[in-house]
């Protein structure tokens, strides 16, 4: 049950990711070629949608028009985007795609504009958000750069991992990791109630994407070999605090995918155990 409810949460995230570009398509009456280029194009680069089959996508697309075309007002498209997308992070992803959309044609019309400023206000994106966005896509770059989570975020998600090996999260293991996050000087920054909300949104990412496809997305933005190791560090912690950190055991498990996905060699990786 649990894993058809994340498959269905996927589902719903991506339709709406794909009705916010959709919207920023047609909001100027009409979808040009570049859009429509673009709208594939960015589908297609992002990881959220990996795995799904062009027929998929094709029928996510009509589906989606078919449910914009029905909508009596915009105020109703947007209630949806929000129950759909409760995170900050999809939210500001979803304003990234249709922005991009939008500047397909290297200039937003007014029409386009207009509608970005209610997908900001809608979806609780603020200016600096919105002004970094607008200049990597205005200078070619990709989401991802636009959309680059805080070092803190990734290093909290690679601890949820360990930490739902077996497949739960309980209010224990959480609070433990915002007590860890909270005493670790690389965190000094971030406040408990922010601490929460990474661990909260690690726990979401986990349940709605799974496993392999978290993992590509940390080995996407811990990019430095000195990152890579710091965030195993964290994770080697959080399994020998468990004492499950044993051969066979889910938590190990999970730690050897963390050394293959972030290429780590074995001497390293027996030296950060030995000092967990």
């Amino acid at each position: 049950m649990p894993g058809q409810q994340a498959v269905e949460a996927r589902k719903e995230r991506n339709a709406a990711l794909v009705e916010a570009m959709l919207l920023a398509a047609i909001s100027d009456g009409r979808i040009s070629q570049a859009e429509l280029e673009t709208l594939l194009r960015r589908v297609l680069e992002r990881p959220e949608f990996e795995g799904t089959r062009p027929e998929e996508l094709n029928a996510l697309v009509e589906a989606s028009a078919a449910k914009l075309a029905q909508a009596a007002k915009l105020e109703d498209v947007l209630a949806s985007l929000r129950q759909r997308l409760p995170d900050h992070k999809n939210r500001l992803l979803a304003f990234g795609l249709a922005a991009a959309v939008a500047f397909a044609d290297r200039r937003a019309t007014r029409a386009e504009l207009g509608l970005l400023k209610t997908f900001q206000a809608a979806l609780g994106i603020s200016e600096e958000e919105v002004a970094h966005v607008i200049d990597v896509i205005e200078h070619g770059g990709s989401l991802a750069e636009a959309l680059g989570e805080p070092l803190e975020r990734l290093y909290a998600e690679v601890m949820v991992l360990v930490s739902a090996a077996d497949g739960h999260l309980r209010a224990g293991e959480a609070q433990a990791l915002v007590e860890t996050l909270a005493s670790d000087p690389l965190f000094h920054d971030v406040s408990p109630e922010r601490a929460q909300v990474y661990v909260s949104e690690a726990v979401v990412a986990l349940a709605a994407e799974g496993l392999p496809q978290r993992l590509r997305a940390l080995a996407q933005g811990l990019t430095t070999h000195a990152r890579r190791l710091k965030a195993f560090r964290l994770a080697a912690h959080i399994a020998r605090a468990s004492g499950k950190a044993q051969t066979g055991t889910a938590e190990q498990r999970v730690l050897d995918l963390l050394q293959a996905t972030f290429g780590l060699a074995d001497d390293e990786v027996r030296k950060i155990l030995s000092e967990a």
